[in-house]
């Protein structure tokens, strides 16, 4: 009986990692299937957000491009309900692109960018938020 309750304690919600997650900037990105693969989007900036164009991307084609909307997250394999792998994550705050794995561990997600191996990134944990009202 014990092990059927601590079971049901650690099964992720029903939509796992997919769904709206604020970040620490207080950004909120839609976390969806993409086709075969799941993205991240952009879906609400905060009202303090500087700018609002992706003025830091190495391509100066894209420096004009809106913040909302745009995809931070690309690629991704759904491991699990609880686990994302085998994608990429864009900064919109420094213009580069990392190898990324995310995981939902309760009812918080933990991102991990890398360049080459895991052990040379940084991290991010982000927390679930009701669906809200996405860009224009």
């Amino acid at each position: 009986m014990l092990t059927l309750a601590l079971l049901m304690m650690a099964t992720p919600p029903a939509n796992g990692v997919l769904g709206y997650w604020e970040t620490p900037a207080h950004s909120v990105v839609h976390i969806e299937s993409c086709g075969n693969d799941v993205c991240l989007r952009v879906a609400k900036l905060p009202p303090d957000a500087p700018g609002g164009t992706d003025t830091n991307n190495p391509d100066a084609a894209l420096r004009s491009r809106a913040l909302c909307g745009l995809v931070v997250g690309t690629g991704f394999h759904q491991d699990n309900a609880s686990k994302l792998s085998g994608g990429h994550l864009y900064d919109p705050k420094t213009g580069h692109t990392y190898q990324g794995t995310i995981s939902l561990v309760g009812d918080a997600l933990y991102l991990r960018g890398y360049i080459g191996i895991s052990l040379f990134g940084r991290s991010e944990i982000w927390k679930r938020v009701e669906p809200v009202p996405t860009c224009p």
